[in-house]
Parts: structure tokens; C-alpha cells; sequence
């Protein structure tokens, strides 16, 4: 079991150091991924931006993602969860507007509405705070690829091994800490496993990016993109 989301970061950090000679950028799913992160981050001297993706809860339990959308217009959708709920295209159709709407609030408010920095040719770190159904963890990288980065490696302290082995194909690496055959719930694996609010995730952004600013002496061209 993990402290927390930093102390996990911490450990998933070590084990992502092979990528820092190759300048990585750190891509967190917010809110929770951002907190492992953030010393991902600081370990590899590496910026730390976001990819904004939201879920698309079942009807009948929001908890239980039937797909996910991101940004770029992105959506990825669970047919098997689809049909096994029957969820009608226009009950679907409401739940992609709902979500679209935070999406684009967190957008605007975690990256002042702009898109992703340059991934072209470049190796993309994508980490968040675990994986569990994968929906969203597949609509992220799906919109990634369509940057055309040099490769994306996904990172996560504890990851349900099925759903490990069925995204590998997607990305160029996986890296979790934990694997285990059956996870039901994240949380379970963290003592604290509290949800963050958007001024720490706008803090974690502002903090790392803020630093390699001031390192290399000009302004860093990620931290205009972070607004209040």
C-alpha cells in the first residue's frame, strides 16, 4: 500500500529514470495523476503537462466507465459495456455533453485553454494514479498518437494486470509498480487516496514548470500556459 499519490510517484519515478537522457515530457491524467506526476516530474528534470480525458459513466453507475472522451475530440467507447447496459445513443449522446463540458472547463483552466505542446518525435511519459478499466488511460493515448510523438510509455503505481496486457499493444512501454490479477478499486492501494482539487493540481503545474524556468533563465513554454 502506497502513503499517498507522492510517495507512489516517488517509487514509479526511480523506475522511469532509464528515459531521462531521452527529455521526456510528463503527461499526467488530472485530477489524481497529477500528483503522481509531480515527482516523476522533479526525479527525471522533465516538464509536467496534462491531457485532459473524461469518463463516460454507465446509467446506472457513473463509476463504471462504458468509454471516455479527450481532447482533439477523441472518444473512445467500450462496445461490450454498451450493449451489456443497453445504453441508447441518446442517453450516450447526453453523457458525452455533460462530460464535454468539464473537459472543456479544466482545459481552460489547467492549460488557459491552449493545446498540448509540441509531441512530435518526442518520447511522452503518461502517468496517472492507476489503471483499472483503462477507458480513459485508451482515450489519452489515442489522442497522443495523433501527435505523432517519438513514443509513449505509460506509467502508473498500481495497474490491473489484464488490463495492462490489453493496452500494451497500444503504447511502447507499461510501467506499474503493482499488478495484480483482480483490482477492484484503486483506492484500495493508497492510505490516502483523497480527490484533489483543481488549485493543487494548478500548484503541482505551476511548481514544476516553474522551476525549469527559472533553471534555464527564460520563460518556460509551458508555465504561460497555467492559469488561475
Amino acid at each position: 500500500m502506497f502513503e499517498d499519490r507522492i510517495e507512489a510517484g516517488k517509487q514509479l519515478a526511480q523506475k522511469l529514470k532509464i528515459y531521462e537522457r531521452e527529455n521526456p515530457l510528463i503527461v499526467a491524467l488530472p485530477r489524481g495523476g497529477v500528483s503522481v506526476g509531480y515527482p516523476v516530474a522533479k526525479a527525471l528534470h522533465s516538464p509536467l503537462d496534462v491531457e485532459i480525458v473524461r469518463k463516460l459513466g454507465a446509467p446506472q453507475n457513473l463509476e463504471l466507465g462504458i468509454g471516455a472522451i479527450a481532447e482533439d475530440g477523441v472518444v473512445y467507447l467500450d462496445q461490450h459495456l454498451l450493449d451489456y447496459f443497453e445504453v441508447s445513443k441518446s442517453t450516450l449522446s447526453l453523457i458525452r455533453k455533460r462530460e464535454e463540458v468539464e473537459l472543456e472547463r479544466r482545459k481552460l483552466l489547467y492549460r488557459g485553454g491552449k493545446p498540448l505542446p509540441l509531441l512530435t518525435n518526442r518520447t511522452v511519459i503518461l502517468v496517472d494514479d492507476g489503471l483499472a478499466t483503462g477507458v480513459t488511460a485508451r482515450a489519452a493515448i489515442l489522442s497522443l498518437r495523433k501527435h505523432h510523438p517519438k513514443k509513449i510509455i505509460f506509467a502508473a503505481p498500481v495497474c490491473s494486470k489484464e488490463t495492462a496486457v490489453d493496452i500494451r499493444p497500444m503504447i511502447d512501454a507499461i510501467i506499474c509498480l503493482e499488478l495484480p490479477e483482480n483490482l477492484d478499486a484503486i483506492g484500495r492501494y493508497y492510505e490516502d487516496f483523497r480527490q484533489m482539487t483543481d488549485e493543487e493540481v494548478i500548484s503541482q503545474l505551476r511548481s514544476i514548470n516553474g522551476t525549469l524556468s527559472s533553471a534555464n533563465h527564460h520563460e518556460s513554454p509551458f508555465s504561460h500556459k497555467i492559469v488561475w
